[in-house]
């Protein structure tokens, strides 16, 4: 009578545990890639759910055409630096100055609107549409 012996070695392969990772895998992928924005997208102007109080304030806005107007009365935008110094004047406590840009002017105009504000230490508040 003939012995076999059982120290054989199995050759299958168990891929569960493989299977097991790429799954850990695809899963860990798919989270980070919706946490991440791209930045080379071309950029809307933002919708914003959060709102602020309401306080006395100055608003400079700016069309489509590039026409300025503060606090609903239009001006040259060359003396826009002026006319905003004599509104925040009158303005007690913060002084805040509230833009609202249309989506197709061009951000350096936005961005002069801005320095004007930095220069004479003024907050800015960007306007947006709620969600």
């Amino acid at each position: 009578m003939a012995l076999r012996s059982s120290n054989k070695v199995d050759a299958g392969f168990s891929l569960s545990s493989m299977t097991d990772l790429v799954f850990l895998l695809l899963i860990f992928f798919v989270i980070i890639s919706t946490m991440v924005s791209p930045t080379t997208l071309p950029v809307d102007l933002p919708i914003s759910a959060n709102k602020t109080k309401e306080k006395p304030q100055v608003g400079v806005r700016i069309d489509a055409d590039q026409h300025f107007s503060v606090n609903n009365e239009l001006i040259d935008p060359l003396d826009l630096e002026g006319v905003l110094k004599d509104r925040m004047a009158a303005v007690e406590g913060d002084k805040s100055l509230v833009i609202h840009v249309d989506r197709s002017v061009p951000a350096g105009v936005t961005v002069g609107v801005m320095e004007i504000a930095k220069r004479n230490q003024w907050k800015v508040i960007l306007a947006t549409r709620p969600k």
